[in-house]
């Protein structure tokens, strides 16, 4: 089937704009219209497991839904881990849900990896299916001008303003 000369430019002009609009920088929407904001976690878990790298299972808590890259475990250029707060509080700084669970791998050791280990092999290194004690999201990060001051702040008011997620 042959396409006509008229048509073969109208599909590239189309395509030069798709591709146009869609390398703008206007910031990333949701389906919603809403800007995307990173949320400001606040969590305690059973035991201490803020050297190790977190991952998302199911709710049901028999598979893994989500997992990073060794190269992914970053926040700001160093190693993500979470924020020291006061009364064992920890500031997620990787995006952690409800549904973590922790791998016995520490960040340190999973940033050494040239890939990422097989999914049998991320099952058999989880340490807790369900670390969590208690878990906060009390807003977007941005409105913080001092972090780790204010958020030790809305600790010592039980966190009044804060949506308990667990």
């Amino acid at each position: 089937m042959e396409i006509g000369k008229k048509k073969i430019v109208k599909l590239l002009f189309l395509g030069l704009l798709l591709a146009f609009v869609s390398c703008t920088t206007k910031p990333k929407q949701t389906v919603t219209g809403v800007t995307a904001v990173p949320h400001t976690i606040i969590y305690k878990t059973k035991k201490d497991y803020h050297l190790y790298v977190p991952i998302t299972l199911s709710k049901d808590k028999k598979s893994i839904l989500s997992y990073p890259a060794p190269k992914d475990i970053y926040y700001q250029g160093k190693l993500a881990y979470p924020t020291a707060l006061k009364s064992d509080y920890l500031l997620d700084n990787r995006g952690i849900n409800k549904n973590v669970a922790f791998l016995s791998y520490t960040y340190e050791q999973y940033s050494q990896l040239k890939e990422v280990p097989p999914m049998d092999t991320l099952w058999a290194k989880i340490l807790d299916k369900d670390p969590l004690l208690e878990m906060y999201d009390c807003g977007s990060k941005y409105q913080y001008k001092d972090e780790l001051s204010e958020l030790n702040k809305i600790i010592d008011a039980q966190f009044k303003n804060c949506k308990k997620i667990r």
